[in-house]
């Protein structure tokens, strides 16, 4: 399945753009709803705020390496999202409608590389301020386990992670359920 995008030519354009000026639309100043209430600046949003900055230096540890992880069939769905994460946001990552701006491929890695590739590449996404990314863990079974133990870890692995709002697997274009869209926290969130 393919996506096919019809791309207009600039005479679409400019009269698109003359049809939208001709009936008084303007551009938006801001690209954020405006909820109608303030912002809640308490004691919890600090405490929030200072582990997230705590969580983000680097660790020299793995977090699950040890084996103690559930194990995942290679055709299962994965799929984790926050509490109070919209329902809509969570929807179109599920649908594979929110544009992933970075990949990571970690076929051929041993569990620890795998680990330390996938805790650096969330690092410098959520430095780069990365929305959304794509990380490719495959199904394949591992050499001494009965499940894919890469896909076993990584799901693991991200619902720990502090910067991780949701996660789930792809649509069959990105990979399918050999790979994870997974949303990001946005800075200061």
């Amino acid at each position: 399945m393919t996506r096919h995008r019809h791309l207009p030519n600039d005479d679409d354009i400019s009269a698109f753009r003359d049809a939208l000026k001709a009936a008084g639309v303007r551009r938006i100043a801001t690209n954020q709803a405006d909820p109608g209430k303030p912002k809640i600046d308490g004691k919890a949003h600090e405490a929030r705020r200072h582990a997230a900055v705590e969580s983000n230096t680097p660790q020299s540890s793995g977090r699950t390496s040890d084996g103690r992880v559930e194990a995942v069939r290679p055709s299962e769905y994965l799929e984790f999202c926050v509490p109070d994460l919209p329902w809509r946001t969570f929807s179109q990552l599920k649908r594979g409608q929110t544009a992933w701006q970075a990949g990571l491929d970690m076929h051929g890695y041993t569990l620890e590389e795998a680990r330390a590739e996938l805790e650096s590449f969330l690092r410098d996404a959520a430095s780069q301020g990365l929305r959304c990314v794509l990380v490719v863990h495959g199904k394949a079974w591992g050499t001494t386990s009965d499940f894919p133990v890469l896909k076993s870890h990584t799901n693991a692995w991200l619902r720990e992670w502090p910067g991780v709002l949701a996660f789930c697997s792809a649509i069959d274009i990105d990979g399918g359920t050999g790979a994870v869209y997974i949303l990001l926290r946005k800075r200061g969130q």
